[in-house]
């Protein structure tokens, strides 16, 4: 049976919460990344469940015997956040996983092209086989920073199998190519919108994530 790309988008009240408080215009910077960092947190709480190795040992309580389950410490796990605004969903992303290495990733767009191009690449020599990976881009809107992120993972030996992505916004240009070429993917989202401006802006959205989380224009 082939892949088929997949996409959830929790119910959890408090994605919903932090959701609507990014999307309004009104909010100032300042908490517009808080709710950023909460959506981050949220969202990878969802994207690791069932899906991080786990060991069953033997323990001592102070009172008896009892069994246990850990995170198997053998198990690689990679964050990738895309900068500038992917920092944002790190920085809640991390205090879930802070034994995570975290790989940088900055790209920029051509706003008259709307082409992603790379001006700073931390990724390592070659993932592990195994390595799960969390990549952190708040908006999946044309595909075209996604589609280039996911190609130089893969190239460094990155698993589709074992990559989860974690977006705020997302919108079906992306999602598409997404689908098109790596369908074993898992996405995990606070909303699919439903189309993206002739500027590249996934609508309603939520503006330039990277400016209204650092106050720059």
């Amino acid at each position: 049976m082939p892949s088929q790309l997949r996409i959830y988008v929790p119910p959890h009240p408090l994605i919903k919460h932090w959701l609507g408080i990014a999307r309004d215009k009104n909010t100032p910077s300042t908490l517009f990344k808080t709710a950023m960092v909460e959506l981050g947190r949220w969202l990878t709480y969802e994207a690791i469940r069932e899906w991080l190795p786990t060991i069953d040992v033997d323990i001592e309580t102070p009172l008896t015997n009892s069994s246990a389950t850990f995170i198997d410490p053998n198990t690689t796990i990679a964050t990738i956040p895309i900068l500038r605004a992917g920092l944002t969903l790190w920085e809640g992303c991390q205090t879930l996983l802070p034994l995570a290495t975290t790989y940088h990733l900055g790209l920029v767009r051509n706003e008259e092209t709307l082409e992603a191009s790379c001006y700073l690449n931390k990724l390592p020599i070659k993932f592990k086989d195994d390595t799960r990976i969390l990549i952190l881009d708040p908006m999946l809107a044309t595909g075209g920073s996604i589609m280039f992120a996911m190609n130089e993972i893969v190239k460094k030996g990155g698993n589709p199998d074992f990559i989860r992505i974690i977006s705020v916004v997302a919108a079906p240009p992306a999602l598409q190519k997404l689908s098109a070429h790596y369908p074993s993917l898992n996405i995990y989202t606070a909303m699919i919108d439903e189309q993206v401006n002739d500027s590249g802006y996934i609508v309603p959205g939520l503006g330039d994530a990277g400016d209204r989380s650092f106050g720059t224009n």
